[in-house]
């Protein structure tokens, strides 16, 4: 019997179920969300040697002090930590290098115009592999002052309560439907 070739399955690399977009998050940055009010999230390739490849897969990394500057029209990431890589020898990466973000010139120029504003900044959020690469999300954020954390802090518990009270609520009402 004759198939014709568009219905045959596809073999090799060309797998769908390899590549379905899932993130395998190796490292985020949650006290950004609490100190900065973000604006606008971006993806970014990140430039690395293998050895940090290595370091990042056993999900050893820091993005505590970690920010994005705009130097030459190029996007680099500063002061993440990745350590080195414990089989390593002397072609490991040193601790906190400088490291290129891959991101499209029409981005670049709208972060660097943005951060050049008062109180901009661009962070990194979290740093994952996508499709077996190593990916940044970052984001352009202005700092917050002390009320505006109290104000979101606040509103979280408010509604924390509130879920717990429904939740209760729901439990009362089938308890009574028993």
């Amino acid at each position: 019997m004759y198939v014709p070739k568009e219905s045959q399955p596809k073999q090799g690399k060309g797998d769908a179920s390899k590549k379905d977009g899932k993130r395998k998050i190796v490292a985020q940055n949650k006290k950004a969300r609490h100190d900065y009010l973000i604006m606008d999230t971006y993806e970014a390739g990140i430039v690395l040697t293998g050895t940090e490849v290595k370091s990042l897969r056993q999900g050893r990394t820091s993005l505590t002090d970690a920010f994005v500057q705009i130097d030459g029209r190029e996007a680099w990431l500063h002061n993440a930590h990745i350590p080195e890589y414990s089989q390593g020898t002397w072609t490991n990466h040193s601790v906190r290098r400088k490291r290129k973000l891959l991101l499209h010139r029409d981005e670049i120029d709208k972060l660097e115009s943005k951060s050049q504003e008062t109180g901009h900044t661009i962070v990194t959020l979290a740093i994952y592999f996508k499709d077996g690469r190593a990916k940044a999300e970052i984001a352009l954020a202005k700092g917050k002052r002390e009320f505006d954390k109290r104000q979101t802090l606040r509103e979280q518990q408010d509604r924390r309560d509130s879920d717990r009270a429904i939740a209760a609520a729901k439990r009362k009402q089938r308890a009574r439907e028993r």
